[in-house]
């Protein structure tokens, strides 16, 4: 008998999430701060909880995804899912969140005898649709176990280490996929401002050791200038600071990532918090106007 899940944070990547979930045949009781959000998964047969505790009290196992640490923590330990969940549970966070703070949820849910696995995901909304998540996991073997199966219906989920090891291999990720950003960004700028038709430098880039997702997704999302997230940068953003602090507490100077932090931090300063994180470029505009990649008008949220 599959164990009873429940899903709590079914925004723009916990809801596809939940919803392959119950395609996977498992039963699910979602809850969302904004409870419309619920609607779509219900349909699929997912039962809705009035709050987080009878979420949990309807659960072997609860995922969360959520926007950061604290909110994770008032979920569990204020709003009363930790104590909801029987004795035995388990709690698996695919939210991105400080890895100090994922191991204080560990040590703190080990006394209520429930494990935890810190499972942060990559892949953005089209990866969680597609089940198709990378997920890096922290915790122990024997949670790994129970968890990965469920996981395994989201995505490829890896063993990375003891807990909050999981969400140190999510701010790799993220300083990676970061400077990525901005490497695109800035290739394709200078293919413009040197003469070259930046689309057709970009096709010529594929299948090259240029070539990524970045380069595929995000580069044509430079070039057409659309900027609806998709990654709000304030998202990345509150990553690279994450990043900063686990930096300077291994005494590790990351010049690189420290770069494009502050690019990230000018972006969301500039009213580009919700902007997706490919608007990076246009701190890379910023700082080279005139300089500017095609003449289409930018495509941004409201």
């Amino acid at each position: 008998m599959k164990p009873r899940l429940a899903f709590l944070g079914t925004g723009i990547m916990g809801a596809p999430m939940a919803a392959n979930l119950l395609k996977a045949g498992y039963p699910v009781t979602v809850w969302n701060r904004t409870p419309a959000k619920t609607g779509p998964l219900a349909d699929l047969g997912a039962t809705v909880a009035e709050s987080p505790a009878a979420a949990g009290a309807a659960a072997d196992i609860a995922l969360t995804m959520l926007a950061d640490g604290a909110a994770v923590e008032d979920l569990l330990f204020n709003q009363g899912v930790a104590g909801a969940l029987p004795r035995g549970g388990l709690v698996i966070d695919t939210s991105s969140i400080e890895p100090a703070r994922a191991r204080t949820h560990t040590a703190r849910l080990a006394d209520l005898e429930i494990g935890h696995l810190d499972a942060p995901v990559s892949g953005g909304p089209s990866g969680a649709a597609q089940a198709s998540l990378a997920i890096m996991v922290g915790g122990t073997v024997a949670d790994f176990s129970r968890g990965g199966e469920v996981l395994a219906h989201l995505g490829r989920p890896t063993h990375v280490g003891p807990a909050g090891a999981g969400q140190v291999a999510k701010l790799a990720n993220q300083v990676i996929v970061a400077l990525a950003i901005g490497a695109v960004a800035e290739g394709l700028l200078l293919a413009s401002r040197g003469g070259a038709d930046p689309a057709a430098v970009r096709q010529a880039l594929l299948g090259g050791f240029a070539d990524s997702l970045v380069l595929q997704i995000h580069g044509e999302r430079m070039i057409e200038r659309r900027f609806l997230p998709g990654g709000p940068a304030r998202m990345h953003l509150k990553d690279l600071n994450n990043v900063a602090s686990v930096a300077k507490e291994a005494g590790l100077t990351l010049p690189l990532a420290e770069g494009v932090r502050h690019l990230f931090q000018s972006l969301v300063e500039h009213d580009g918090a919700d902007y997706d994180h490919s608007a990076i470029l246009l701190e890379i505009e910023r700082l080279n106007a005139p300089a500017r990649l095609g003449d289409q008008a930018d495509t941004l949220p409201d």
